[in-house]
């Protein structure tokens, strides 16, 4: 490759016998964009972490700018030019955008006093360099996600950035965001500044990599230019097996009988207004829109937690009042949160604990006391109807993949038997193979005559597993899609965005 930036050799790495890479070699360009790609647990977190110094490899070097490294060190590679951008963007919430983008540099140097007209001056320039305009004295916490990347991308610029590794930039961010990030992208690609891409969305690596690596296993697949690949070569390199998409059928005798969920003119003020649905047993209803279109709001809602100001929920055409997560169980509806982590698990407790935690009382026997018995019968029988991979109920739930965390998660509130699930970004954060596995999980239980409203605005993954779809926007449902097999991509994502092709807005 002609204008080398950074070369890994040969890499491996084992964790208490568990080969997280195994021969991996990796090389990157001067101002190229390269994706990298591969299942959860595939070693693609354990190379980048090679790469910017933070894990020692076993074996292998790191060569950048011609000079090989065998025991890179952090503060190593940042002088090199290397930045890692992770998921949660390691920015101080309660400081200033001038602050999170310059102190780094005071304190690097070790400066006894720090010059404020510097601190601001730094982070001005950095923010002009890639043509961004934010308020410098602005607190990082009351940004949005969106802008607090480009935060942590000009903080790495100050620094002398020359390859930016970003983890899963896009996962917290809307469409309109993305399209963002990625023409900041293409003017660090420019300036000759290098970017590794790490993302489970594979459009998006079609969109933005001029190369791709994939991994499988912690061994290399194969490196590929972009034109090389289209989703389905690139699915099955990185899984190892096929996997085919076919749409939902929801039986039209079915809508028949009457809808078990209607939703009547549900408002809530500055969170969504005159909302009507209705869902009926067996389906699998889709409901897209960007982030903050109102789609988590309205499910809240339907889950007791964001009271409406007026509009009626009725169950089996019966009007009920759904004031608590408890009120929404004991009628029959669970509620999987977009947030896994923060909100669907408790993170450092076992997954048989998570597990059981929404069915306590059905756990009582004698005594009232928990029953050992039926605890450990509820959670290997979840362990083993999900497939969920651990090696007992006792393992902690942050030691699992995404994909095992969401299952564990699903488990919850399967336990509770609903018959109206509410999924709301039910993928999120999870790779390919994975997401297949829960998308299955989701059609069986629809077809097993549960209720699902499933909220995403993966727009693939709404059409390729409802048989309808709502799209929000602005708060208001603007359009029912009757036959979602019917629509394109191209036509949904005119819709959610609310512009047609010719970029003006759609009507």
């Amino acid at each position: 490759m002609a204008d080398l930036f950074l070369e890994a050799r040969r890499i491996s790495k084992a964790y208490e016998g568990v080969q997280a890479l195994d021969d991996v070699s990796l090389t990157i360009g001067r101002g190229e964009v390269h994706c990298l790609v591969g299942e959860n647990g595939s070693g693609k977190s354990t190379l980048i972490k090679c790469i910017g110094g933070v894990v020692n490899p076993d074996s292998g070097q790191i060569v950048i700018n011609g000079r090989a490294h065998e025991h890179l060190q952090a503060i190593d590679a940042i002088r090199e030019g290397i930045q890692i951008i992770y998921q949660d963007l390691s920015l101080y919430p309660n400081v200033t955008v001038a602050e999170n983008i310059s102190l780094n540099q005071f304190v690097e140097r070790r400066a006894s006093f720090v010059n404020w007209n510097e601190v601001r001056s730094i982070a001005a320039r950095g923010l002009a360099e890639i043509e961004e305009d934010i308020a410098l004295e602005a607190l990082a916490q009351d940004l949005s996600v969106a802008k607090r990347q480009i935060v942590a991308i000009t903080r790495s610029l100050t620094q002398g950035a020359k390859l930016i590794i970003m983890d899963e930039p896009t996962s917290a961010i809307t469409r309109e965001d993305v399209d963002h990030l990625f023409s900041v992208i293409a003017r660090l690609k420019q300036k000759g500044i290098s970017t590794l891409f790490i993302s489970h969305k594979l459009s998006e690596v079609f969109e933005i990599a001029d190369a791709v690596t994939i991994i499988r296993d912690g061994r290399k697949v194969g490196d590929y230019a972009r034109g090389e690949l289209d989703d389905k070569k690139l699915t099955y390199l990185m899984t190892g097996r096929t996997i085919e998409y076919s749409p939902y059928r929801f039986p039209p005798e079915k809508k028949q009988s009457a809808p078990l969920l209607e939703v009547r003119s549900l408002s809530r003020q500055g969170h969504f207004r005159d909302v009507s649905f209705s869902l009926w047993a067996g389906e699998i209803l889709g409901l897209t829109g960007l982030i903050g279109s109102g789609r988590t709001e309205l499910a809240l809602a339907l889950f007791g937690l964001n009271a409406p100001d007026s509009g009626e929920i009725l169950l089996d055409g019966s009007p009920v009042r759904i004031g608590s997560p408890e009120d929404a169980v004991r009628l029959g509806i669970g509620y999987l949160p977009e947030d896994r982590l923060t909100q669907g698990l408790f993170i450092g407790q076992s997954i048989g604990d998570n597990i059981i935690i929404t069915v306590l009382k059905k756990l009582l026997g004698f005594l009232r006391l928990l029953n050992p018995r039926k605890i450990k019968s509820t959670q290997e029988g979840w362990l083993s109807d999900l497939k969920i991979k651990a090696p007992s109920a006792r393992v902690r739930a942050w030691s699992l993949s995404g994909g095992n965390q969401q299952r564990v998660v699903l488990a919850k509130w399967l336990a509770t038997k609903p018959r109206v699930f509410i999924l709301d970004g039910p993928t999120i954060g999870i790779d390919i193979a994975s997401k297949s596995t829960i998308h299955e999980i989701i059609r069986s239980l629809a077809e097993q005559g549960m209720a699902i409203l499933l909220i995403s605005d993966e727009i693939p993954e709404i059409l390729h597993n409802c048989n309808r779809v709502l799209v929000m926007r602005g708060g208001r449902l603007e359009k029912e899609m009757p036959d979602a097999a019917a629509v394109g991509e191209a036509e949904m994502l005119s819709l959610v965005s609310g512009k047609v092709s010719n970029g003006t807005a759609a009507t």
